[in-house]
């Protein structure tokens, strides 16, 4: 019998690329070919000066790196003073800094979860959300979309220990959860919430503060709020919030903080830059919005079909994943970059191209990226025919 262990892969790789859902690496250049609307760069941040400055600097004081896990020699100042900074700016009472968001939704939910407890998700969350369930030993309960009803009939069976968990704003289509409404659900059975804000953070809220600031819900007793650094803040990294009762539990228990070496200096530095230029132009966040809002509306005017966006997410249905492909990649030829999103990244199977409303985008920037989706639209979304060579890259 010939000895090969991996055939298997191969099989695979032909079936993924028969449903058009091959993955590929795409290196980008340090100075881009292409309009970008691809990225989360929602504030157009990651190269503002206040933001590499302080990475530089972080790096020439601390070095390259944190050296350990936060809890032997990978925690600097830098560290308290961005957990402080978050916290304040976000309206918490106190905040723990994780090298990357999925570590903290991984930290958060299995901190708080564990054997006999009881995790309600909903079906929509992000994969970081859904692995920190699967880990946490908890029983889990997913259920439909938004839907505050459900969440509460599940909780009205839980046992001592239970929360909900949800995105503050979704990253596939861009739509916001009711956070309101789930707190008070939550309220009534007695039990948490947690909020992915990774999306929120920098776009909504009084000056970027986030979603759960924008609901009245920041520093409540039983909210708890992830985010991440790499979004809105240019930067690297990820965050929980939440009572200081809660981030020393994390301290002691959550394996993806305690076993992990520390966030980089130089990323604890970009991000204390971004977020101190995001209070000093609180405006930027109202801009993200406004620039989502008009691409959702001048693309629906050509006749496709979008989803009106809460955040800076603009989420464009395409007819497949074949199709989906073809017109991200017909995009990039034509000088715009947008995001390709595909099963299994799509909850409801439903291919999109994923456009980032960036707060820096020009009047001129807007009118080529809206000519440029449109023109190369796929039937039946559009007249385009394509431009460019078929791609595999996008999630």
């Amino acid at each position: 019998m010939s000895y090969a262990p991996f055939a298997w892969i191969d099989d695979e790789a032909r079936r993924r690329a028969d449903a058009g859902l091959v993955r590929t690496l795409r290196p980008r250049p340090a100075v881009a070919a292409v309009l970008d609307l691809a990225s989360n760069d929602y504030l157009g941040l990651s190269r503002h000066p206040a933001v590499t400055e302080g990475a530089a600097e972080a790096a020439r004081t601390w070095g390259g790196g944190a050296t350990g896990s936060r809890l032997v020699t990978g925690t600097t100042a830098l560290h308290a003073e961005l957990e402080g900074a978050l916290a304040e700016f976000c309206g918490f009472e106190a905040a723990l800094v994780l090298s990357s968001g999925y570590a903290a939704n991984l930290a958060a939910l299995t901190a708080l979860g564990g054997h006999g407890s009881l995790i309600v998700s909903d079906a929509r969350n992000h994969a970081s959300i859904v692995d920190g369930c699967r880990l946490s030993r908890a029983d889990t309960e997913v259920v439909p979309h938004a839907d505050p009803e459900a969440v509460g009939k599940a909780l009205r069976a839980h046992r001592e220990r239970a929360l909900a968990v949800t995105d503050s704003v979704f990253s596939v289509d861009g739509n916001a959860a009711p956070l309101g409404r789930l707190a008070e659900v939550c309220r009534e059975e007695g039990a948490a919430l947690v909020v992915d804000d990774a999306h929120g953070l920098g776009v909504l809220g009084d000056g970027g503060r986030g979603a759960p600031a924008a609901a009245g819900l920041a520093g409540g007793d039983g909210i708890v709020a992830t985010l991440t650094l790499s979004k809105s803040l240019g930067s690297q990294g990820g965050a929980v919030l939440g009572p200081a009762r809660v981030i020393d539990h994390l301290v002691n228990t959550a394996r993806t903080f305690i076993f992990d070496t520390g966030l980089a200096p130089a990323a604890v530095g970009a991000a204390l830059g971004g977020l101190e230029l995001l209070r000093r132009e609180p405006e930027r966040a109202g801009r993200a919005r406004a620039v989502a809002a008009e691409l959702y509306g001048r693309l629906t005017a050509a006749g496709l079909t979008a989803v009106r966006p809460d955040a800076a997410v603009v989420s464009v249905r395409a007819p497949s994943a074949h199709a989906a492909v073809r017109w991200a990649a017909d995009c990039r030829a034509a000088g715009v970059a947008v995001g390709c999103f595909r099963p299994p990244s799509v909850p409801d199977g439903v291919s999109r191209l994923r456009l980032t409303a960036r707060a820096d985008l020009t009047p001129q920037q807007i009118e080529t990226a809206v000519a440029t989706v449109v023109r190369t639209a796929p039937s039946p979304f559009g007249s385009g025919h394509g431009v460019g060579e078929d791609s595999t890259s996008g999630k």
